[in-house]
């Protein structure tokens, strides 16, 4: 009998220690649980540390409480210019009401179905609301906030809450792809024979004007050496006039003197003068003394 009390014994305390075992468990400072009675949820662990169950009769389901991130699988959208896109988004998400999320989506993988569905109407109302030069340029950070808005608004009531949504690729088909190419490469030979056109009527119109200035400043020089010759001409003269005044005969003989180098500078020169011409003034003995 004493031996079979000692088994009887041993087993009530292999029992009691199994039972003390599952009455504790350990919450994660990365996690937060829900004590399920008989799969019915009867409390929620936010709390880190050593909590405690009904041994045997309630179980305990454990949740994530950091960022999650959830993999849009490929999508194709048609934005508002009927473009073609191939877009691969993803979002970042937290659990903030297991009680909630463990009421509508039960299990993280079941998460997948519903939130990409979420995501995927989302992108097409956002994204095919506007042309595809949108998406590929700078407000594309614009288009993604309202996207992400959106999808939070739809995931609040799985007690989820959308930290963000963003975009990993957004391409073309490839059948559209060489299309875009082409088309692109045509915009830019066209802009640039426009930009070399207006070179060409930029450089013509300076042209033009270095020209009109050439011009005007030669019109002004000659302009001015008539004015300087004019000028010359006239102390020339006055010049003459004076030297004239001062000494008749003196001047009489010494454009005579001017007169005689420029007839007979040349070898074959035949003048026929008679003798007492006023020519040869100065060639007699008296030639000092114009005849009267």
């Amino acid at each position: 009998m004493s031996r079979i009390a000692g088994i009887a014994l041993g087993a009530l305390a292999a029992v009691a220690a199994v039972a003390a075992y599952e009455s504790f468990f350990i919450v994660d400072e990365r996690e937060q649980a829900i004590v399920l009675q008989f799969g019915e949820p009867r409390r929620v662990v936010q709390e880190p540390g050593l909590q405690w169950k009904i041994p045997f009769i309630q179980n305990v389901t454990v949740f994530d409480r950091r960022i999650l991130l959830f993999d849009n699988p490929v999508e194709e959208i048609i934005s508002s210019d009927q473009k073609r896109l191939i877009v691969d988004a993803f979002a970042r998400y937290r659990i903030v009401d297991p009680l909630l999320f463990f009421q509508t989506i039960r299990f993280e993988l079941a998460l997948r179905t519903r939130l990409g569905s979420i995501i995927n109407d989302s992108l097409r109302q956002v994204l095919g609301g506007v042309p595809l030069q949108s998406v590929i340029s700078e407000q594309r950070a614009e288009l993604m906030s309202a996207v992400a808005d959106g999808v939070r608004t739809e995931a609040r009531p799985f007690g989820i809450h959308i930290e963000d949504v963003r975009i990993r690729r957004a391409d073309l088909p490839n059948e559209n792809s060489e299309a875009i190419y082409r088309r692109m490469q045509t915009e830019r030979q066209q802009e640039a024979a426009q930009i070399r056109a207006e070179g060409e009527e930029e450089a013509r119109r300076v042209r033009a004007a270095a020209d009109r200035d050439k011009t005007v400043i030669l019109a002004e020089a000659e302009r001015d050496a008539e004015v300087l010759r004019g000028q010359g001409e006239a102390e020339k003269n006055r010049i003459f006039a004076s030297a004239f005044g001062r000494d008749p005969d003196f001047f009489a003989f010494y454009r005579s003197m001017q007169a005689y180098e420029k007839a007979l500078s040349a070898d074959d020169t035949t003048m026929v003068l008679s003798p007492n011409s006023q020519f040869f003034q100065f060639f007699g003995t008296d030639a000092a003394t114009p005849a009267e």
